[in-house]
């Protein structure tokens, strides 16, 4: 006769560790590269960003996608401006930034996680940041 132990703990383990609970892998830093772009040096103007994430467990760091994070246009504090007309810059979900037609100046661009704020703009808790010059 066969005889069976109790295999709850064994079970429970085995959950856990389908579902990653616990793991808490926590995106800690972004950062994005170059740090700083002219696009006049860019093939019509066009310029790729790429973003890094530092995490509070292995792998990392890593390369973002868009599936990770967000792309924005926005200052230097997290905060992505609301969407606007497309004269001014924009950069798009794979990091693709461009100026707008007749804009001229320096803008930030953002890449990072957060929530929503009140006009529905993100505003990143962990984000990474860089400069795009419009001729």
């Amino acid at each position: 006769m066969m005889r069976f132990r109790s295999s709850g703990p064994l079970v429970l383990l085995v959950v856990l560790m389908i579902c990653g609970c616990g793991s808490g892998r926590q995106l800690q830093s972004v950062k994005l590269s170059p740090t700083s772009a002219d696009a006049r040096n860019f093939p019509n103007g066009q310029v790729p960003f790429a973003a890094t994430g530092t995490f509070s467990g292995p792998p990392s760091p890593t390369s973002l996608t868009s599936q990770n994070i967000e792309w924005c246009i926005g200052s230097a504090m997290g905060a992505c401006s609301a969407s606007g007309p497309s004269v001014f810059p924009a950069v798009d979900q794979n990091g693709v930034a461009q100026c707008g037609p007749t804009f001229v100046g320096t803008v930030t661009v953002l890449a990072g996680t957060g929530a929503r704020g009140v006009t529905d703009a993100p505003v990143f808790a962990t984000f990474g940041a860089a400069q795009l010059t419009c001729p």
